[in-house]
């Protein structure tokens, strides 16, 4: 590109880069059309991802002010350029979009726009958005568009890599939804657990009272204030599971934060005492945060349901740029070796690829009697 703020290669080489830094959708449309204005030296740009109901679901722009946006109204609909753009996977470039035939007007807050270039942004034979810029900044000469075949040809290769980063962003927002469900599914088997035994305290002690009222009223009173106190627990132990059976939080909250509450919930549903502590950590990379979690996760099952442990320590520390991780219990301890020569793994294998993965290391410390610890370490970033 010979005009305009940026250009050549490495302005290109930059926008694509930006794009592939974002993973949440949102941070995604905005760079993209960011860059594309930015490279094309266009005035306006915007972004609009269709909705299944002759809407867009998500419009990006860029060059408009906030009070402007705020003035033009509600989403446009998918007509006139928009849907010819939406239906077609041929780029658009016009003169004057305003003497195109297709051309339907637009709301009165909205900004004049002249020369036009519009980019479908597809994924094979799907178009995702559509992708549109408006008044080429620089003095153009002659009557034609200011917008040149060589601004068009770079709007493509950004399109192409603008669908590659979008659908990245749907996958990666997919993913996490599947992982707090997930979550929330574990959490929830965890907390059913724990106030399906209240209520079921709860219902053997209303059915004693009831044999007590005619001949022991003393008794059967002291029944029905155990009914009382049992009843107070479990509407507890619901209201605990709304507040804490929201979605898994470690992009937002963090490492500490996502794993304390987790430990405060198994603490509630086990008969074990589940403890939890961390000491000078630091931010970590988003990959061995996430894998710090999982293995806490398993090595938390298994002490759970399998070795009978009264108690079960969580500890969380900074390690030189990295951080440790362990998870220790009282409980039965078991043989690392015949459980591997015997087929059985107890999540152990999982756990070590996990640690594997992102540069870290699994060390797990048993014997009969003796209770478990696994440890893993990871290097931080």
């Amino acid at each position: 590109m010979t005009h305009g703020p940026r250009s050549g290669l490495p302005a290109v080489s930059s926008a694509i880069l930006a794009m592939s830094r974002h993973l949440e959708v949102r941070d995604v449309l905005k760079t993209i059309v960011v860059s594309a204005r930015e490279l094309l030296g266009a005035q306006y740009a915007a972004l609009g991802v269709p909705d299944d109901h002759g809407g867009f679901s998500q419009f990006v722009v860029d060059g408009v002010s906030d009070e402007t946006w705020k003035a033009i109204g509600p989403l446009p609909r998918q007509h006139g350029i928009l849907a010819a753009m939406l239906e077609d996977k041929n780029p658009q470039r016009l003169a004057d979009v305003r003497e195109d035939p297709r051309f339907g007007g637009w709301p009165d807050a909205h900004p004049e726009m002249a020369d036009f270039l519009g980019m479908p942004v597809a994924d094979g034979d799907e178009n995702l958005a559509v992708l549109f810029l408006a008044n080429k900044a620089y003095q153009r000469g002659g009557t034609g568009c200011g917008f040149t075949d060589e601004d068009e040809e770079v709007l493509a290769v950004l399109a192409q890599h603008a669908a590659i980063a979008l659908t990245n962003a749907r996958l990666y927002e997919r993913s996490r939804e599947l992982t707090i469900a997930d979550e929330r599914a574990r959490l929830a088997h965890e907390l059913h657990d724990a106030v399906a035994q209240k209520l079921f305290s709860l219902r053997l002690t209303a059915q004693a009272a009831t044999a007590l009222v005619d001949r022991d009223p003393a008794r059967a009173k002291e029944q029905l204030h155990q009914v009382a106190h049992l009843a107070a627990e479990a509407t507890d132990e619901l209201r605990a599971a709304v507040v804490e059976l929201r979605p898994a939080g470690l992009d937002e909250d963090g490492l500490v934060a996502t794993l304390r509450t987790q430990v405060k919930v198994l603490d509630r549903a086990h008969a074990a005492r589940v403890t939890f502590a961390a000491h000078g950590m630091r931010a970590l990379p988003a990959s061995q945060e996430e894998a710090l979690l999982r293995v806490a996760q398993e090595a938390l099952h298994n002490a759970l349901r399998h070795s009978g442990a009264e108690h079960v320590e969580v500890t969380l520390a900074r390690r030189g740029q990295g951080a440790a991780l362990r998870v220790a219990d009282d409980g039965i301890g078991f043989d690392p070796s015949a459980v591997r020569q015997a087929g059985r793994h107890l999540g152990l294998v999982s756990m070590r690829d996990r640690a594997n993965g992102v540069g870290g290391r699994l060390k797990v410390v048993s014997e009969p009697g003796k209770g478990t610890a696994i440890e893993m370490e990871v290097p931080g970033g």
